[in-house]
This record gives structure tokens, C-alpha cells and sequence, in this order.
């Protein structure tokens, strides 16, 4: 099999881009001197990291790519808990529970590769 570092690099890379704001918004909550959220923030994100890792599909050839992304999707759920949580839905431009609908796109990789191995390659 082939080192296939770029798809390696895309999926490491892709995940934590996917959690960067969490870490900046802990920045800003550390800022304003809300530390207990801060401090959760960091703890998402650090989830979010070993989650990555640990679900990495060259680790768990045989698995389908939707059961490695999913539990990473939880942990991203969790992240927009969190940021709800920590600064309301008005300050994050939530104006109604139909704003989270425009998640839904971020979904397609679990509908679009979802049944794909990383050993089919």
C-alpha cells in the first residue's frame, strides 16, 4: 500500500481546521476572564485532536469512513454546545433554531464517502 501522505495530510488537516474557532474562541474567553469556559474549550479541542488521531482511517483500514467520522461529528456537536453555551446563540449569529439547519452541508462527507474503506483504495 502506498504512503498516501497527502490523504493522511488532508485528514489530520482538514479535522483540525474544522476546530480552529474553538480555540480561538477560548482565547477570547480567556480574555474576558472566563476561564471555566476557556478551559472547556481547550478540553474540546483537545478532544477533537486525540478523536482525530485515534480515528484515523489508516489505523482502522477495514472500517467504513462514516463510522470513523461520526464520532468525530459528536465531538464537533459538542463544540457547538459549547459555543452556544459560552456566548448565547444571538452573539454567534444564531436567530432561531432553523439557523443550525446551515450545518446540514457540513454532513455530505458522511453521505458522500461514507461507505468507502481507506483499504479500497
Amino acid at each position: 500500500m502506498a504512503v498516501r501522505k497527502q490523504e493522511k495530510i488532508g485528514w489530520a488537516g482538514g479535522w483540525a481546521g474544522g476546530f480552529v474557532w474553538v480555540l480561538i474562541l477560548s482565547v477570547v474567553l480567556a480574555a474576558r476572564g472566563e476561564t471555566l469556559k476557556a478551559m472547556i474549550g481547550v478540553l474540546v479541542c483537545i478532544g477533537a485532536l486525540v478523536a482525530i488521531k485515534y480515528l484515523s482511517p489508516w489505523r482502522h483500514p477495514r472500517t467504513p469512513y462514516r463510522q470513523l467520522m461520526l464520532p468525530i461529528y459528536a465531538v464537533f456537536l459538542g463544540a457547538i454546545a459549547w459555543g452556544i453555551w459560552s456566548f448565547g446563540p444571538r452573539e454567534l449569529g444564531l436567530h432561531g433554531w432553523w439557523s443550525l439547519l446551515l450545518l446540514l452541508p457540513l454532513t455530505m462527507p458522511l453521505w458522500l464517502i461514507g461507505d468507502r474503506r481507506w483499504e479500497d483504495e
